[in-house]
């Protein structure tokens, strides 16, 4: 039998995704309607496209949703019935619920004011409820963005905020189009890259990682952790040791976890001692 002391859990395992409730958002219908929302500069977080539907405003649309970074699907008919009975004519767009900033003003402003970036990378993670509570955990502990993919990644609608307990409108969020390119861009300035993950034998108990510098957390999604292209990418891997038998952590509760102890030298280091102190 495995001793209790043995298990180890980081950036998988996590728990099983929720659906996202796209009926929770607000919607835009209509080819030119959700075209001229982008071209006032409406924040978009998806947009439905009716299967094999091509015209020249579809591909009007579909450009202007790459050149934005707007997350487009390809779904039957049904689907998009099911989001609205009225005229859609192929397309339904999800209003999102903040405003993405971008992640290269964010750092480069940070650093000019002299400032330690502390951010916190979210490889795939689906529960929108899982979602809200990384947030609501990374307000808590001073991060200073929260970067997500473009694709594959929680909607940011009512349920994530209301479980972000507001967070979410506190919380810097870049969506990226490509995290690895983003890695790479960060290890470029400086900023180094801390993978919480079991793959590997660093505790996070051992302080062989000191988060006082420039440092951006990756969590991995809640099926299989972090993508193996980013965790190679990563400076350094550590694991959440584990005492009890069932071996793995909510991805919220973990990322709680190593923010803490992010947060926890970031204080000594200024001298902390006391909330009066802070």
């Amino acid at each position: 039998m495995e001793s209790r002391n043995n298990k180890f859990v980081g950036g998988n395992r996590y728990g099983g995704p929720r659906t996202p409730k796209e009926d929770k958002m607000e919607m835009i219908f209509g080819l030119r309607p959700i075209i001229e929302a982008m071209l006032a500069g409406k924040v978009l977080e998806k947009i439905f496209v009716q299967k094999g539907a091509r015209n020249a405003t579809t591909d009007e649309l579909l450009d202007l949703a790459k050149k934005h970074d707007v997350p487009v699907a390809s779904v039957p008919v049904e689907k998009l019935n099911n989001l609205t009975r009225k005229n859609h004519q192929g397309a339904v767009a999800l209003i999102s619920a903040i405003t993405y900033m971008p992640l290269d003003e964010i750092v480069t402003s940070l650093f000019e004011k002299g400032k330690s970036p502390l951010l916190l990378i979210l490889d795939r993670i689906t529960d929108v409820r899982n979602f809200g509570s990384i947030a609501r955990n990374a307000e808590c502990m001073g991060v200073d963005a929260i970067v997500i993919p473009s694709r594959g990644g929680a909607q940011i609608n009512a349920d994530a905020i209301k479980t972000s307990a507001g967070a979410l409108h506190l919380v810097p969020v870049c969506r990226e189009p490509n995290l690895k390119n983003t890695i790479d861009y960060l290890k470029d300035y400086g900023v180094q890259i801390v993978a919480c993950t079991e793959k590997t034998e660093h505790n996070l108990t051992d302080n062989t990682v000191d988060f006082v510098g420039p440092t951006a957390i990756i969590m991995g999604s809640e099926e299989d952790g972090i993508s193996p292209e980013y965790l190679k990418r990563a400076d350094a891997r550590l694991r959440i040791p584990l005492l009890g038998q069932i071996g793995s952590l909510n991805v919220s509760v973990a990322t709680g976890i190593i923010l803490y102890e992010a947060m926890s030298h970031r204080l000594r280091e200024s001298g902390y001692s006391s909330q009066n102190d802070f």
